[in-house]
């Protein structure tokens, strides 16, 4: 059996080990694979039985071009690289890596959140520089920080990642509300569902935790933003096409909105004409909500069981 890793490096940059895989078979690992190269993409799989990939698109045109391919494991959750039907038709099982990013996801939130609130990186700068040595006073801030305790968060989605996220705030004295897709019933007594208008008129914080589908693109458009409560938070640690970000920027501008916290991007990694990288009271980092080394540990590990469980006739994790 042939495995052909296409791009290994996001997961793996070298801190944790490909061997289980390695020891099922002839086994490549490319760190990279270009993802608009349609003909180095079907070389590099060539006669593969099996591959493993995180962001490489694979195609009907690649499907057609390798016939040997039985089993695609995607190493992620969000599987919209690959084209399911063109797998269905020529019987190619794919696999995802679920849930394994839920806590670590639901973390990063509250840490994008808290330094939007307690603006810790810019007053240990300023420390640093020797502000604090040269103050009159035995204390001072730089910005006005912000206090949790009884602020409403509404959560766009209500999935795993977003009931951990509702957990912590809870802890934190918070306020929670959700909208989701469709009814879905709260998991305490102490956060309730409420309509899309609703959560964003009301909320002082809104997270977005729902998967980009045609019908969730831009959810957060010029429209939502206006019906925004004044001064509110954004934070995005879902998928970065959930947002308009022009008219975000634009929202940051005015003051309506005070301040945006994201790890995602429309285009990743991030285009330097991105109106968010000039906007002011913008947090942004590099998709890095789901790499803590626990997590990525955890993800590797399923990415083996779905492996072995396809070998084994009863596959896991299937999306095809």
């Amino acid at each position: 059996m042939k495995i052909t890793v296409l791009d290994g490096y996001a997961l793996n940059p070298g801190d944790l080990t490909w061997q289980e895989f390695a020891a099922l078979g002839d086994f490549t690992l490319f760190d990279r694979t270009p993802p608009t190269d349609t003909e180095e993409i079907i070389r590099r799989i060539g006669d593969s039985d099996v591959i493993l990939l995180n962001k490489v698109p694979v195609t009907a045109t690649i499907v057609s071009a390798c016939p040997r391919l039985k089993y695609i494991g995607v190493l992620a959750t969000g599987y919209n690289v690959v084209d399911l039907e063109a797998c269905r038709n020529a019987e190619i099982t794919v696999t995802n890596i679920p849930t394994y990013g839920t806590d670590a996801v639901a973390q990063f939130t509250f840490a994008l959140l808290l330094e939007i609130c307690s603006q810790v990186g810019l007053h240990s700068d300023s420390v640093h520089k020797g502000d604090w040595q040269h103050s009159p006073d035995f204390t001072y801030w730089l910005r006005p920080l912000t206090e949790l305790r009884g602020k409403r968060l509404g959560l766009v989605g209500y999935g795993a990642i977003a009931q951990a996220v509702a957990e912590i705030a809870h802890a934190f004295k918070m306020e929670v509300v959700y909208w989701n897709h469709r009814p879905k019933e709260p998991q305490a007594d102490w956060i309730r569902q409420v309509e899309m208008a609703e959560l964003l008129a009301e909320s002082d914080i809104i997270s977005l935790h729902v998967p980009l589908f045609p019908e969730t693109e831009k959810i957060i458009d010029g429209a939502a933003l206006s019906r925004m409560k004044k001064g509110s938070i954004l934070l995005n640690t879902s998928r970065g096409g959930l947002l308009d970000e022009e008219a975000v920027a634009n929202a940051l501008a005015s003051g309506s909105l005070a301040a945006c916290g994201v790890d995602v991007a429309s285009t990743e990694p991030i285009r330097a004409d991105n109106p968010l990288l000039h906007a002011e009271n913008c947090w942004i980092t590099p998709h890095i909500a789901w790499a803590p080394t626990e997590t990525r540990e955890r993800l590797m590990a399923i990415a083996y069981q779905n492996l072995t469980a396809f070998l084994r006739g009863n596959p896991q994790n299937v999306v095809s």
